[in-house]
């Protein structure tokens, strides 16, 4: 399996609000299900950051889409091939 590290720029702050419970559901699935390693908010309101965990780009971009802040138009959203070099586990 790769990862790819997905930025989720700010598009329309009202549809990010307004679909925020949806967005944090689905990625809590797709962390159970093993297809998204971690995923986060920048703290400055630019948007947000998700590693997905995919056989390779396609898998990746079609997980990707479903999210509903990408369907709903709420953020873009740019996707990289990302190099795990090392996990660390914090208590």
């Amino acid at each position: 399996m790769k990862y790819f590290a997905v930025f989720l720029p700010m598009k329309d702050k009202e549809k990010s609000q307004s679909y925020r419970p949806q967005h944090l559901t689905f990625l809590e699935r797709m962390k159970e299900e093993q297809k998204v390693l971690m995923y986060g908010r920048f703290p400055d309101g630019a948007g947000g950051l998700v590693i997905y965990r995919a056989k390779d780009m396609d898998e990746a971009i079609s997980h990707l889409k479903k999210d509903p802040f990408v369907q709903v138009g709420a953020r873009d959203w740019e996707i990289h091939e990302w190099e795990l070099v090392s996990e660390y586990e914090f208590d």
